[in-house]
């Protein structure tokens, strides 16, 4: 693996760990009382993760394996953790700032 490979898919966790907080953000008020959030956030993740995969597998020509579908499932675990817990410690550390200002 180069760097290049190695920054992009950097790239690509942050992306889908931003989107998956954008998109349960929005998807929290409309079954807040139906589905637990973090369960949002993992299936969020989730596709979010096999179908950014799979895309960046087809632009840059790479056959896809298995243990890339595996790979990433265990991103999108990732991506889910820091969704759940990484918005919430973000807006505590944001309000302590703000406090010390």
């Amino acid at each position: 693996m180069t760097a290049e490979i190695i920054s992009s898919l950097l790239m690509l966790v942050g992306g889908i760990t931003i989107l998956t907080n954008i998109i349960v953000q929005v998807v929290k008020s409309i079954t807040w009382d139906k589905i637990p959030t973090n369960l949002v956030a993992l299936f969020v993740s989730e596709a979010l993760t096999l179908a950014l995969g799979g895309a960046y597998a087809s632009v840059k020509g790479v056959d896809i394996a298995w243990y890339m579908v595996a790979a990433a499932i265990v991103v999108g675990l990732m991506s889910a953790y820091a969704a759940m817990f990484g918005f919430d410690k973000f807006k505590e550390a944001i309000e302590g700032w703000k406090q010390k200002s």
